[in-house]
C-alpha cells in the first residue's frame, strides 16, 4: 500500500466520544461541586467552542441541551441561594438539583441510543 492510499490517522475525539465526555464532566461537576465544580463550566465552554463542528448532526442537539441545562441550572440554583434567606431555598435547591440530574440522565440516555434528547 502506498503512502497516499493509507487512511489519515484520527486526531482527537469523535463527536460521539466528545459528547460523552461533556456529559461526564457535567455530572462530575454537579455531583462533586465543592471539589470539581469547574468541570461543569469546562463542559459548557467546550460545548460552545465545538458547537459549530457538530452542526447538522444529532450531537448538535446534545450540545444545545447541555448549554441550556447549564444556564437554567445557574438561574434556579442562584434563585434558590437567594431564597435561603427566607428559609425556602433549600427546598427549591433540592428541586433544582433533581431537575438537573433528570436533564443529564435524559440527554445521556438519548445519546446512548444515538437520538436527540428533545422530542422535536
Amino acid at each position: 500500500m502506498t503512502q497516499s492510499m493509507m487512511p489519515e490517522p484520527q486526531s482527537g475525539l469523535s463527536a460521539r466520544q466528545l459528547t460523552h465526555c461533556l456529559y461526564a464532566l457535567f455530572v462530575v461537576g454537579l455531583i462533586a461541586a465543592p471539589v470539581f465544580g469547574l468541570a461543569t463550566a469546562a463542559a459548557v465552554v467546550v460545548a460552545y467552542y465545538k458547537r459549530s463542528d457538530v452542526a447538522g448532526t444529532v450531537y448538535a442537539s446534545h450540545f444545545d441541551w447541555l448549554i441550556k441545562t447549564f444556564w437554567w441550572g445557574v438561574l434556579w440554583v442562584g434563585l434558590s441561594a437567594l431564597l435561603t434567606l427566607i428559609f425556602v431555598g433549600w427546598l427549591s435547591g433540592a428541586v433544582a438539583f433533581v431537575w438537573l440530574i433528570y436533564r443529564l440522565a435524559k440527554g445521556w440516555f438519548a445519546l446512548f441510543e444515538n437520538q436527540s434528547p428533545t422530542l422535536d
